[in-house]
């Protein structure tokens, strides 16, 4: 396995340049957030924003919508429905952070596998409905990103004794699937095509809820800017985890928050590229 460090990411990132405009940066559909769990929408929204993206749209409940225009004034809002309309007019589509399991997630979650054309990234509900509909994962468009914890992982995949058997199957499933596996742990992995990236960067603190929604939001605005799926993948889970070792010199791992991380994610891009 090979090791996700600085000098894997300095090399992967491109500098922005100064005749560029938000149209150079994409345009990202993030599907999220459902009653009571909006909270997951807005943290995947801030770390997408902050992490690049030119343009940045959500996709939520109609009923929810107010959440987002006050709490992330940078995005736009699309009313959720069984039907996204241009779908791949956006440059990548992100979809799972807390839309829940019901019977029109499922319904949501169909359509985009069998209408995307664009980069996509599942995560969170999206791996659970997976999970209780194995069908769907014969749908999976070639090259998508799967960010499963432990748990999601072996929901869908069958259950693992230990960190290295998950690991190893993780392996093989981005394989069969042709797809991009980011198993998140104490030392995330990245897979794809047989190659394997362990991650070195991070710490405890990011054992809490909204550290997978943040994660999901960054991967899903390096897609939009154009970045492989497996660069956007290595990227993303170094400076999730440096930013969250940045925050440790301010924060307890008990007291940080997913918010402190996606504050220092400019620091983390600051050091990374310098």
């Amino acid at each position: 396995m090979k090791l996700i460090q600085r000098k894997t990411v300095h090399a992967l990132l491109r500098p922005r340049e100064a005749s560029t405009h938000k149209g150079d940066y994409g345009h990202a559909l993030l599907i999220a957030g459902s009653l009571g769990y909006m909270g997951a929408a807005c943290i995947a929204a801030m770390a997408c924003l902050r992490s690049g993206v030119g343009l940045l749209t959500l996709n939520v409940p109609k009923e929810e919508r107010l959440i987002i225009q006050i709490k992330v004034a940078e995005a736009m809002v699309a009313a959720r429905s069984a039907v996204v309309a241009n779908l791949n007019t956006y440059d990548a589509i992100g979809i799972g952070p807390g839309i829940g399991t019901a019977p029109a997630s499922h319904k949501l979650l169909q359509y985009v596998l069998k209408h995307v054309e664009k980069p996509l990234l599942l995560d969170a509900d999206a791996l659970n409905l997976m999970a209780s509909d194995k069908k769907l994962l014969k749908q999976l468009p070639i090259d998508c990103v799967l960010t499963p914890h432990p748990k999601e992982f072996d929901r869908l995949f069958g259950t693992h004794e230990s960190v290295e058997q998950r690991m190893k199957a993780a392996i093989e499933m981005a394989k069969k699937y042709r797809c991009v596996i980011v198993l998140k742990g104490h030392r995330t992995l990245v897979t794809y095509e047989g190659i394997a990236f362990v991650n070195t960067t991070g710490n405890a603190g990011l054992a809490k809820a909204g550290s997978g929604d943040c994660l999901s939001g960054m991967i899903t605005a390096l897609l939009a800017q154009g970045y492989a799926p497996h660069a956007a993948a290595c990227i993303a889970v170094y400076l999730h985890g440096l930013a969250a070792d940045i925050t440790l010199k301010e924060q307890s791992m008990e007291s940080m928050l997913i918010s402190d991380v996606i504050a220092h994610l400019g620091k983390a891009f600051i050091q990374t590229m310098k």
